[in-house]
């Protein structure tokens, strides 16, 4: 059993306020204790703030230039990968993340710092505006400056990429960061932390701190955070969103989504499901950019609903460590039964139970399981195809033509993602321009780190990723000065 019983406060490995305060890390897989990690209180909030805001104010990192804050950056990128296994495992064995997933997962790691950084030399830190009057006698000049200290909180199902996503261009903009994370990611969040120390981040730059929900909300409403970015659920997205409006800190929120897969008329079927395969049921069914309502033309249903309950039955549960394993157990008891009352509520709403249901896999009962699930027949006002369940369940949904199916996908709070699948591409195109969501993939195609990332409506606020998700970094200074004569 591992014990880490200090917490990474501005560069050093400090004992914490509590020292009492440490959390039992459990196996999703079999209850069974993996280790023992100390708790942030407020205090420790207090304590990483100070840091973060001395060295800003203070300290030389913002002040560096572009490219010796790239260097590290490159440091940390190639320690990560050289331990990319260790990461996998830390990942699968905490969360119940299929090891597949989490493997799978490290080359996408390598992808959104590349682009980070390619964002970052072809960024313009500043930059001389050209005069839109030429008679004008003056120059205009745009600076590009680090906002300050950012709250960076994260969620529990994507760990590394969800810390990657704002630790990344929050350091190339020479911001200084307290990274709050979840307790049930303690362990490895730990080892995201040794990395950065060997990195070579000056004092005070970075703390991580896994907290309880109190001590986060803390730390977002702490007077000396200048910005904060959030990844979670909407409701909790809500609450930050009050508290960075009351004291004006600038915000970005990635939150929730109920994405939508349409399946044209001429799709190969083959494709699309197997395609489906990864982008509904990936880490479990516990992320927020999965397409978990499947639209289907009436001329094709019952084929499309014949070939997913094949695919879904397919699906191996079981031991995230195994290498068979497709889908783990969900990460806590709580959350296992969750996606189960999700799943009598398909039931209670009247929608066609296909494959699955509220029973726990045969000889699993001991882990936090729950058995991949397929409705049919669901109306798209229920509860199953408009509230994000975050587990392995599925939606299928009927629509009578391509304006039909556009209106169903749009018809949700959220939108954050989607999919088309189409033998013609132009139409694939032309039907994703219609949607109103912020990411589109078309027949499987992998998502881009180097376009933008994030949500329309209740999915949230700003963009993540590449030369967009930099700029959520920065402030813009514009500096004019009278021609010499």
């Amino acid at each position: 059993m591992t014990v880490r019983d200090k917490l990474y406060i501005g560069g050093s490995w400090v004992t914490p306020s509590d020292p009492g305060l440490l959390l039992d890390i459990v196996s999703p897989h079999d209850q069974s204790v993996l280790g023992r990690v100390a708790q942030a209180a407020p205090a420790d909030v207090d304590a990483a703030v100070a840091a973060a805001r001395e060295a800003f104010d203070h300290g030389p990192w913002p002040h560096t230039t572009p490219e010796e804050r790239q260097e590290i950056i490159r440091r940390h990128e190639a320690l990560r990968a050289a331990r990319a296994d260790e990461v996998a495992a830390a990942i699968s064995v905490e969360n119940g993340s299929a090891g597949w997933f989490t493997k799978a997962g490290q080359p996408f790691l390598t992808r959104q710092v590349e682009a980070y950084l390619k964002a970052a030399e072809e960024f313009g830190w500043e930059e001389v505006i050209e005069p839109s009057d030429p008679s004008v006698a003056f120059d205009t000049i745009v600076r590009r400056e680090a906002i300050g200290v950012v709250a960076a909180v994260i969620p529990w199902n994507s760990p590394f990429s969800a810390a990657t996503a704002k630790l990344i261009p929050a350091l190339l903009a020479g911001n200084t960061v307290v990274l709050k994370v979840s307790p049930e990611n303690s362990l490895s969040m730990m080892l995201l932390a040794d990395l950065w120390h060997e990195a070579g981040l000056p004092a005070g730059v970075l703390s991580i701190l896994p907290a309880d929900r109190e001590t986060s909300e803390y730390l977002v409403s702490h007077p000396d955070i200048d910005k904060i970015a959030f990844t979670g659920s909407t409701r909790a997205g809500r609450r930050i969103a009050a508290i960075a409006g009351e004291h004006l800190k600038r915000v970005s929120l990635e939150l929730g989504g109920k994405s939508a897969a349409l399946i044209l008329e001429d799709a190969d079927l083959d494709a699309a499901v197997q395609g489906l395969r990864f982008g509904s049921f990936g880490n479990n069914g516990e992320a927020c950019i999965l397409q978990t309502r499947i639209l289907a033309p009436r001329s094709r249903y019952e084929e499309v609903v014949a070939a997913l309950k094949d695919m879904v039955e397919r699906l191996k549960v079981g031991d995230p460590s195994a290498p068979d394993t497709f889908i783990g157990p969900m990460i806590r008891p709580d959350q296992q039964l969750r996606v189960i009352d999700y799943i009598n509520i398909g039931i209670e709403e009247g929608a066609r139970l296909v494959t699955g249901g509220p029973q726990i896999p045969e000889g699993l009962e001991k882990g936090n399981y729950v058995t991949p699930t397929l409705f049919a027949d669901v109306d798209n006002s229920m509860r199953i195809a408009q509230e994000e369940i975050f587990g392995p369940v599925l939606a299928v949904i009927a629509y009578d033509d391509e304006d039909d199916a556009v209106r169903i996908a749009n018809d949700s709070q959220y939108g954050l993602s989607g999919g088309i699948w189409s033998a013609d591409p132009d139409r694939a195109l032309a039907v994703a321009r219609r949607l109103r969501t912020g990411t589109v993939t078309l027949n499987g195609s992998p998502m881009s780190f180097d376009g933008p990332f994030g949500g329309y409506k209740a999915s949230g606020l700003g963009r993540e990723y590449g030369k967009v998700g930099l700029t959520g970094y920065v402030e813009h200074k514009t500096i004019t000065r009278l021609r010499q004569s």
